[in-house]
This record gives structure tokens, sequence and C-alpha cells, in this order.
């Protein structure tokens, strides 16, 4: 009995080492079809992620520059070279830093060319800095009715405010009636309303 186990033993041997050296045949047998393919993968990735790593550092490196740069033009406003750099820095930096001098300077003309600016916080501002500027009360309600607008009801208030001057008291009651209840300006569109509009 104990011979037959010994030979049931060394056959269970026999297919366990059959069976490992099939796995192994079949694996190099993968490996060697698919051997291009896996070593392309592992270079795609490594450059993925040194492109990666470039990218983040080169727009690290940008928004550095373009932040000593605004500080330059913030000790010296009228230095063209800082201000040219950073337009070339960052585009949007640059719009803002020259809303924040035409509002200190009250320039309308550059006002007016930030309206069409790829930020939008500087677009909108501008927008409305311009038709406030201008006492245009049909600028004023075109910015009023965009969605987004940043000042909207303040801009149906000053509209509001241009028709009493002019003496259109029923109409600057009708656009007082559009600002909200939940509005911050809702108390002075009543006070409005109430003394202004008679």
């Amino acid at each position: 009995m104990s011979l037959k186990q010994d030979i049931d033993m060394v056959k269970e041997e026999l297919n366990s080492e059959e069976k490992f050296f099939e796995k192994a045949v079949m694996t190099e047998k993968f490996v060697k079809k698919y051997k291009n393919v896996m070593i392309a993968s592992v270079v795609a990735v490594v450059v993925l992620v040194a492109a990666n790593i470039t990218y983040e550092i080169n727009k690290q490196n940008t928004m550095d520059a373009a932040n000593l740069t605004l500080l330059e033009l913030q000790k010296n406003p009228s230095n063209e070279t800082a201000l040219a750099r950073l337009e070339t820095l960052s585009p949007e930096l640059h719009d803002v830093w020259l809303y924040s001098q035409a509002i200190a300077d009250a320039d309308v003309k550059t006002l007016e060319k930030l309206k069409s600016s790829k930020a939008m916080l500087v677009s909108d501002l501008s927008t409305y800095e311009v038709a406030t500027a201008a006492k245009d009360e049909k600028a004023l309600n075109d910015y009023a009715m965009k969605q987004d607008a940043i000042y909207k009801d303040l801009a149906v208030i000053q509209s509001a405010v241009i028709l009493i001057n002019s003496g259109k008291t029923e109409q600057a009651r009708e656009k007082l009636a559009l600002v909200p209840l939940d509005s911050s300006l809702s108390q002075l569109a009543k006070a409005l309303m109430h003394y202004g509009v008679k």
C-alpha cells in the first residue's frame, strides 16, 4: 500500500510540474506575441506622466512669472514693458489689471475696450461701468436683461433713476417693480417707489 501511495504521489508531482511548465510555456508565448504592445504601453504611460509633470511645472512657472510681473506693475503702473509681459503671460490677469486702473482713473475708453475681454468678470463689470458712466438707460436695460449679470438689480435701479430724472415716473415705477424682494437692493427700490416716484 505504501508503494501505491508513493506512485500516486509521484504522479501528482509530475502532473503539477507538467501544469507548471505548461503555464510557463503559455506565458512565454504570450509575452513573445505581445512584447511590442507591452513595451509600447509602458513607454506611452511614461511619456504621458512626463508630459503631465512638464506641463504642470510650466504652468506653475508661468503663474509665478505673471504674479511677479503684477507686483512690478503695482510698484510702477506706467511700466509698459511689464504690462506687455503680463499680457503674454496671463491675458486674463492683464485685463483685470487694466480694469482696476481704468476704474481708478475713470478711463471710459479702456473700459469700452474691456467689454470684449475673455475674462468674463472683467467683461461684465466693464459693460456695467460703461453704461453707468454714459447714463445710458438702454445700455443699463440691456445689461440688466443678461441672465448672469453681476450688478443686474443695481442696473435696474440706475435705469429707473434716469427715468425719474427725465420725468417718466410711470416707466420708472415699472422698472423698480422688477427688483426682486429677496434682492439686497429691494429696500432701495421700495424707497425710490415711495419717495422718488410720485
